[in-house]
């Protein structure tokens, strides 16, 4: 792989002057003109087809109009391995954050309710799946959706509504997979079934201690007891009171109260699998479509739609003519359609994390970011070590990329790049630099300045002939930070050389590409806390006698926060333990001088 900042295809096209931006007033009424260009101008471009109403969504301009012609360019950065299969850009999903595009939303297959019978004959006939196993994806699917939207740390509190057939064994699984999740659920079953699947089911979440409450102790007001209900009744008799009283939730939340999310599995309560639901039906918050969505999910208009059941074979995808969207790595859901409009000022995370106190660190900071490292690691976050190089050239001017750390001691921490590259340049005029590494998984951050020297070239030479060996082609094809005329070079550049060396001979290292090694000079260990009072602990090297080491300078007010206490401790140097060092914590008060202790 090789990473391509690609300027807009639509930028392109302003800056080319074939297009013409209508009147600010004409951009609501004449949104079948100018986005219709942008529309054809996309498709002849790239080869594929574009969903107009996605067209007319990205072309909104949101800069002013350059007259002038401009080359679209490809710059090329580096450090990974060149990809023989590259996977298309989308300029729709690059630029403008959609999940499965529109398009490709509209395209997805619609079961009715005579294929979606068939289907789960042949998954349980021909291809050997039990309905516990599937309902046991089916559950898991429902679970992970959820998880996506709805973070435990805010909707704690689920209800699950389970029927008597498959819906309502969908949500059983669901809410014990909800429980290992995080959130706490309660189960509101008021038809059991007497089957062993739908008991094994039950006992497994009272083995859990998971409540369930009978329908007539359900509270009047659902919304106040829970943050999430999950629907998974599905027919309506016996269950048209509980429907009735999940509609009137749908009417209170148009009030602008606060309101439980309603999450319905498959297919809403009170629908028809091949309508909608009437005036009288469930409007879900979330729908999670099994296998694939039901002709009724074409009326879901809520802000997120899920589809689940990553079990599908290619034998039944091709018999009925299935477009599914791909899945995302492991995960056992995928968005499907846009997601709601996100006010981002109101986006934030609650941290739930273990405090961190002066005496739980280590006395070297390095010491502390191994503990940290490990704890990456074992918690299994991938790329524990990608971190953010920040530069700046002799003018001051920064600039910051994603780099991976390839070994770290007390010398420093050692990455490796192109010579020639945006990065080395300024790392020549400015020596000084700053990493970042971001452990979101942990709420964790630590970042690390210092000043930057090349390493040996042997230290260089073992590493690249360490890199496997189409990462030690790439190295030699790419040539950071340089104008390209196309993907197209790159990769024959590739496969030459991968025919060039098929002999397992050995692949000389390029000269204008190696390592770098920070040498710190500041560390910063960051844990994400309640209601924003995050802990900073920060480490910084002094002179004793001569001798620079380490001073631990304390835990840091986040800078939108009060703290309530100063004080002064004594001890010794925490890197070198000689000589007293002072540790600060300082007092922050509104409208006041900071009081330095």
């Amino acid at each position: 792989m090789y990473k391509l900042k690609l300027w807009s295809v639509v930028w392109s096209l302003m800056l080319k002057g074939s297009v013409t931006a209508p009147k600010p007033e004409t951009l609501e009424t004449k949104t079948n003109t100018w986005p219709s260009q942008i529309h054809n101008s996309l498709s002849e471009r790239s080869g594929r087809r574009s969903d107009a109403k996605e067209a007319n969504a990205a072309a909104r301009p949101m800069w002013p109009l350059a007259r002038r012609s401009r080359k679209m360019t490809r710059l090329l950065f580096l450090n990974q391995s060149l990809s023989s299969n590259p996977k298309p850009i989308s300029h729709s999903q690059t630029y403008y954050n959609y999940s499965v595009s529109s398009s490709f939303h509209n395209s997805i297959s619609n079961l009715s309710l005579r294929e979606a019978a068939e289907i789960d004959e042949i998954l349980m006939g021909p291809l050997g799946f039990s309905v516990d196993q599937l309902m046991e994806l089916a559950g898991l699917s429902v679970a992970t959706s959820i998880a996506e939207v709805y973070k435990p740390s805010e909707y704690n509190r689920v209800l699950a509504i389970c029927g008597p057939g498959n819906n309502g064994g969908d949500g059983l699984v669901a809410a014990r997979h909800l429980h290992h999740f995080g959130y706490k659920p309660s189960v509101c079953y008021p038809k059991r079934t007497a089957k062993p699947l739908y008991t094994g089911l039950v006992t497994q979440l009272e083995s859990l201690s998971v409540p369930f409450i009978s329908a007539e102790d359900l509270p009047l007001d659902l919304s106040k007891d829970f943050d999430i209900i999950v629907d998974a009744m599905f027919p309506r008799p016996p269950f048209d009171n509980l429907i009735q009283r999940l509609v009137c939730l749908n009417n209170y939340n148009q009030t602008h109260q606060k309101s439980s999310a309603i999450v319905s599995i498959d297919i809403p309560s009170g629908w028809h699998v091949e309508g909608d639901g009437g005036a009288e039906g469930i409007k879900p918050d979330m729908l999670v479509s099994l296998t694939a969505p039901k002709l009724c999910a074409k009326n879901f208009f809520g802000p997120h739609h899920f589809l689940g059941g990553r079990f599908v074979p290619p034998s039944i995808a091709d018999k009925y003519k299935l477009r599914l969207p791909p899945y995302p790595g492991t995960s056992m859901c995928v968005r499907i359609g846009r997601p709601a409009q996100v006010d981002i000022s109101a986006l934030r995370e609650n941290y739930i994390s273990p405090e961190f106190l002066e005496e739980q660190v280590e006395a070297d900071p390095f010491d502390q970011f191994h503990k940290w490292f490990d704890d990456v690691v074992a918690a299994g976050l991938r790329e524990p070590n990608a971190m953010a190089l920040s530069t700046a050239c002799k003018n001051g001017k920064p600039s910051s990329r994603m780099v991976l750390l390839k070994g770290f001691d007390k010398n420093g921490f050692v990455w490796y790049t192109n010579y020639e590259s945006r990065k080395a340049h300024e790392l020549s005029e400015n020596p000084h630099a700053s990493l970042l590494f971001h452990w979101d998984g942990l709420n964790r951050q630590v970042r690390v300045e210092g000043s930057v020297q090349k390493v040996s070239d042997e230290e260089s030479e073992k590493y690249f002939h360490s890199r496997p060996r189409g990462s030690q082609i790439g190295a030699i094809v790419s040539k950071q930070s340089t104008v390209v005329p196309g993907r197209h070079v790159l990769y024959d550049q590739y496969k030459e050389l991968e025919e060039k060396f098929s002999d397992g001979s050995i692949i000389p290292k390029p000269k204008n590409w190696g390592g770098y090694r920070l040498k710190p000079e500041l560390f910063e260990f960051w844990q994400g806390q309640k209601s924003r009072l995050h802990d900073r602990l920060q480490y910084s090297p002094e002179e004793i006698n001569g001798n620079k080491c380490g001073k631990l300078s304390g835990w840091l007010p986040d800078e939108y926060f009060q703290h309530l206490h100063c004080e002064v401790l004594s001890g010794y140097c925490l890197l070198c333990h000689y000589g007293p060092y002072y540790f600060f914590v300082v007092l922050c008060l509104p409208l006041a001088t900071n009081i330095h202790v």
